[in-house]
């Protein structure tokens, strides 16, 4: 085994530890991240605009009732019901760029009245049947790093706002190592479940950009799709069954691995962002950790190349367990070093991944390169790929200190076959650099394949430029014009980011009025009263 084959010890998932992240900032909070040189050219001339600490920010007062607070610290304990205005302020809101950008000007009126921190699954169910009877309305809430609205409720009607903080729901519940699944409560963070699962020789395998903050119950919650998609699928095809805690009592899901008996009603919690109820467990397929590992990189001379080339992985195989493309202007602004692609420095770079036995991988490897050199691909060799995964996690950290330099920079997903890709990506390009060149913030766009599937792929795109007069305003018209774009190019609005409310009318758009109607059914038949975070999906 080469040194690449093992990841060291500051890039080994395993290893990275549960994050209590500080709004308005992403990740460790000791960690310090200085811009790198092409993130810093970015900066430019912008003005800097370094926001407020979060410890001069004032909440609203609670406006939850007396009674329903008295009540609820009779059933979880005075120590787990916090209004503070630090705890309410750590509650509030996700992690897009509008969600900080408010906070870090002060704005904190979407802060929850009360954060309450259940202990099991019965605390769950009474939570929610005690607000249901005061019209109280409740936010799960596991690593809360929504970036699509998802944790900013509808506020009308209700008698205040409890923030539902499921970190006591901890566990690996148990495993099955004849089925080869295990039951994860879903407070437990997504690398503390994987630390916990690795102890006893198994992987869940899925690394998505937050996997320093987000938790089980999100990732089940948003239908999430880690970076290693390609090799273990995303979190919802791994799903074998849960329990949902409704105002009307437990709802449990998945008696086998398939079933022919009626429709299957996981589909409806999978991505159902806590409008129906609370997921407190879920029970999951893991696989056995893998022995070996590499990454490779690879150069082709266009996006178009390079796409094609990750479709024939997709659709005839072998596939990796990382497959993913930049396209130029991601590539050469990632690229510490850009005369890794050659000598001219241009054209588009591929990542790929191979994990798993010992005996296996090699092979694997051997014959996807194949493919991608008979597609017109330059092997780079480990350098490019190793260095994406040892900074993969990095990302988000580079965004605080962009917008410390009034520097916009927010990202937005899609996914599409492969027959309307390229349109797509054109489509959604030009909506959101023509609107926010009209307001007179020219930005880069960048894009790459995240996610590839046999009939399509997703498009990732990262948006950044320097902030106008009203970057919330800005962003928000650039933000619907690229959501017109993709509904009108016929795509999904949404791969793995979920809906929340940012997506919200573009997905009724997607799914039609009567689709409508039948989830609003199921919603009336959980959740009576409509506390279960209103406003969001639906």
């Amino acid at each position: 085994m080469t040194s690449h084959d093992r990841p060291g010890p500051d890039t080994d998932e395993t290893l990275i530890p549960v994050v209590q992240m500080r709004r308005p900032r992403w990740g460790d909070p000791e960690r310090v991240t200085e811009l790198p040189g092409a993130a810093a050219a970015l900066a430019g001339d912008a003005t800097p605009n370094p926001g407020v600490d979060s410890s001069s920010i004032t909440p609203p007062a609670p406006a939850v009732p007396a009674s329903v607070r008295a009540d609820l610290e009779r059933l979880v304990g005075d120590a787990h019901v916090a209004d503070s205005a630090d705890a309410r302020i750590q509650h509030t809101r996700g992690f897009s760029t509008p969600d900080l950008l408010r906070l870090r000007s002060g704005d904190a009126s979407d802060a929850p009245d009360l954060v309450v921190y259940p202990g099991d699954h019965d605390e769950v169910v009474e939570i929610l049947r005690i607000c249901s009877a005061a019209r109280v309305a409740v936010v799960p809430f596991t690593g809360g790093t929504s970036v699509v609205g998802g944790l900013a409720p509808d506020r009308s009607g209700f008698a205040g706002v409890v923030s539902l903080d499921l970190r006591r729901l901890d566990r690996l519940v148990e495993v099955d190592d004849i089925s080869r699944v295990a039951t994860l409560q879903a407070g437990l963070r997504g690398s503390a479940a994987e630390a916990l699962l690795r102890e006893r020789g198994w992987t869940l395998g899925h690394f998505p950009q937050s996997y320093e903050g987000a938790g089980i119950g999100g990732y089940v919650a948003t239908r999430s799709a880690g970076q290693s998609s390609a090799g273990y699928g995303r979190f919802d095809e791994v799903v074998e069954g849960l329990v949902l805690a409704t105002p009307r009592g437990t709802v449990e899901l998945g008696t086998a691995p398939r079933s022919a008996a009626g429709p299957d009603l996981r589909q409806l919690v999978l991505g159902s962002e806590g409008v129906f109820g609370v997921i407190t467990s879920v029970r999951v397929r893991v696989r056995p950790a893998p022995e070996t590992r590499v990454f490779d990189g690879w150069r082709f001379a266009t996006f178009t190349d390079g796409a094609t080339a990750l479709r024939r992985l997709a659709q005839d195989g072998p596939l990796p367990t990382v497959l993913r493309l930049s396209d130029e202007a991601e590539t050469a602004v990632n690229l510490a070093d850009p005369g890794q692609l050659g000598a001219d420095a241009t054209g588009c770079l591929v990542v790929t991944g191979y994990e798993g036995r010992a005996a296996e991988v090699p092979r694997r490897r051997e014959a996807a390169s194949e493919v991608l050199a008979d597609a017109g691909g330059t092997l780079l060799g480990e350098e490019p790929g190793e260095s994406w995964r040892s900074g993969r996690f990095a990302g988000p950290y580079l965004r605080d200190p962009l917008l410390d330099a009034g520097v916009l920079v927010e990202t937005l997903e899609t996914v599409t076959y492969w027959s309307g890709l390229h349109d797509l990506r054109a489509a959604v390009t030009a909506a959101i650099t023509d609107t926010l060149t009209a307001s007179g913030t020219p930005p880069l766009v960048m894009c790459h394949i995240s996610h590839v599937y046999p009939a399509g792929a997703s498009l990732y795109f990262t948006v950044v430029a320097p902030f106008g007069a009203d970057p919330l305003a800005e962003w928000s018209a650039a933000k619907k014009a690229a959501n017109e774009a993709i509904r009108a190019a016929g795509a999904s609005i949404t791969h793995h980011h979920a809906i929340g409310r940012d997506h919200r009318d573009a997905y009724h758009d997607e799914i039609g009025a009567l689709a409508l109607d039948a989830l609003r059914a199921v919603k009336n038949t959980l959740d009576p009263a409509g506390i279960c975070n209103p406003g969001i999906l639906i």
